[in-house]
């Protein structure tokens, strides 16, 4: 431990020297390109890739595409069951850190830290990527090559020092080589605890301690793991996260990054009590924009507006008629933790669970298909394409949507005044948000931009979540209840002629609680190549001028994607 502490005061004086070097700093404002743009890190998760951690009894994800568009459903709905170590992830401190409560050697107030409890702002920073590929299959199978403080030395030689707000990333390009169909996939991990290959890079216990006196909170690498194998696994992940820090684990592609400069978010649904979460990582390079969201971050100026995943809230829908509700969302143990006195869980959950995305191929066939639909939603089709146009075919699952159709300038519309302007005995009903909605509130704060998210201030989860769980979704679909506001395909259609592309809200859904209507207003988003994001909260918080990002879980062919909701202003 005593050479432990004089190798690290060595390293932080090396490293104030450093930074004193002429040229610390590559990337200058010049060498940027002047537009912005995305870069997806996450790695597609699909049953035949190795994105599950493959020792027993880690449970394999599924995906079920429970109902199709057809004559008993004129939607595309799918079924996740998913462990939290799937595909690219984030780890929170109570992955390693214990409750408080149990008074162990390794409690303390971030064992309670979860996934709910992250501050939005630690989720984003300024990337700053740690090369080292040199590292790379350089030791015995079975044994990781370890990154050490003078590798992050390195990096500060060549770019500055390193400090609060940075997000310092990885990069061995260990996924971009490894991350392949199975059988070939099991190079990824599986080999490697077989003894077969050498182990992925990662950093040691003591260049998480250096990270710390730097400041850093937030880390990311592309190894399938943060933690060393074969034995430094959990005291790396000890070292770095008894100090607060979170990471992303199962990262890619960070060679299309610069070494500094570019802004890096990673965004996961938010499970109560999750020591760890899936979660989709991206990027923005170029123009004004990143150094704008870093300082955001750096700054602490953040909102969540994503509300807790947790079986005991109705973040599912109970469907319009019996027999038609989702799959609830359910937490499942399979693996007991005796140091953390912790269950590891998945969870089997409806893909629009909570936060959500809808992507066009929700509510849309896919190309060359004409489904069968029920009678009754046949001649509600035929009206829709009298007045709309053709309802069309989609391709665009969650995995293909670009994730600049998801973020950007947020334009908050406030419609609580339509609440409580139905008749009852119109019930159930929801009050239809229209173009003149939007044109009055245009009016009065400005004029849409294409580019902007539209996000609509309804007040709906805010009044009923968590504590009056059935004026969420099922008193106002049986009637007992007016229902929340929502679009028509008519202020879709004048969405889209204003450049919007995607449009959010903070009720349980864009189309309400009458079928036919919302069946029409997913059809005008779909055709018009238009995504929403449903089931916000706290959206009242907003300020004007405010930046929206949202990211989906990059789950292949699947028709809708939990995911996470902040805005940074």
């Amino acid at each position: 431990m005593l050479s432990s502490r004089i190798d690290l005061r060595v390293c932080w004086l090396i490293g104030c020297l450093c930074t004193a070097l002429p040229g610390a700093r590559a990337q200058t404002s010049e060498s940027a390109p002047a537009e912005s743009r995305f870069i997806d890190h996450s790695l597609l998760v699909a049953p035949e890739y190795p994105c599950t951690w493959p020792a027993y009894p880690f449970p394999r994800f599924q995906l079920t595409h429970e109902r199709t568009i057809g004559p008993a459903s004129a939607y595309n709905v799918d079924v996740l069951l998913i462990d939290g170590n799937t595909g690219t992830q984030l780890d929170v401190p109570p992955h390693s850190v214990v409750r408080p409560d149990l008074k162990r050697e390794k409690s303390g107030p971030l064992g309670l830290a979860y996934t709910d409890k992250i501050e939005p702002w630690q989720f984003g920073g300024e990337a700053c990527v740690v090369d080292v590929r040199d590292l790379r299959d350089q030791a015995p199978n079975g044994v990781s090559p370890l990154v050490k403080p003078e590798h992050v030395l390195r990096f500060e030689r060549q770019q500055r020092r390193l400090h609060f707000g940075d997000v310092v990333l990885f990069r061995s390009d260990y996924s971009d080589a490894y991350y392949r169909p199975l059988p070939e996939g099991s190079r990824f991990i599986a080999d490697i605890l077989d003894r077969k290959a050498p182990g992925f890079p990662d950093p040691d216990p003591d260049c998480m301690e250096f990270l710390a006196t730097r400041g850093v909170m937030t880390l990311g690498t592309d190894s399938a793991s943060m933690g060393p194998l074969p034995d430094l696994a959990e005291p790396t992940h000890y070292a770095g996260l008894k100090h607060g820090m979170i990471w992303t684990e199962g990262a890619t592609n960070l060679g299309a990054l610069p070494p500094t400069g570019a802004f890096v978010c990673l965004l996961g649904p938010k499970h109560e009590g999750g020591p760890y979460s899936e979660a989709r990582v991206f990027s923005i390079v170029g123009g004004a924009l990143p150094q704008r969201l870093i300082e955001s971050c750096r700054h602490k100026r953040a909102i969540d507006l994503s509300p807790t995943l947790s079986p005991r809230s109705p973040v599912t829908a109970p469907g319009f008629r019996t027999g038609q509700h989702r799959q609830s969302y359910l937490k499942i143990d399979f693996l007991y933790a005796e140091s953390l006195d912790l269950w590891h869980h998945a969870h089997l959950m409806d893909a629009m669970a909570g936060t959500h995305l809808v992507p066009p191929a929700f509510a849309l066939p896919p190309d060359g298909t004409k489904p069968a639909y029920a009678p009754e939603v046949r001649a509600w089709l035929d009206e829709y394409e009298a007045k709309y146009g053709p309802r069309g075919t989609s391709e665009l699952t969650t995995d293909k949507v670009p994730l600049s159709w998801t973020c950007g300038p947020v334009h908050v519309i406030d419609v609580t005044s339509l609440v409580g302007t139905t008749p009852r005995g119109s019930w159930p009903a929801s009050p239809e948000i229209t173009p003149a909605h939007i044109q009055a509130a245009e009016r009065a704060s400005g004029a849409l931009k294409p580019g902007e998210i539209v996000l609509f201030h309804t007040g709906h989860l805010d009044r009923y979540l968590p504590s009056h769980g059935a004026g969420v979704w099922s008193d106002p679909l049986s009637g007992k209840s007016e229902g929340w506001p929502a679009p028509g395909p008519d202020a879709i259609v004048y969405l889209k002629s204003q450049g919007v592309r995607c449009v959010a809200t903070d009720a349980p859904d864009l189309g309400g609680v009458d079928p036919k209507r919302a069946l029409m207003t997913y059809w005008a988003l779909g055709s018009r190549e238009m995504v929403g994001v449903e089931f916000l909260h706290h959206v009242g918080q907003v300020p004007a001028g405010g930046y929206f990002l949202f990211a989906a879980l990059k789950v292949r062919d699947c028709h809708g994607g939990p995911g996470r909701a902040i805005v940074l202003y």
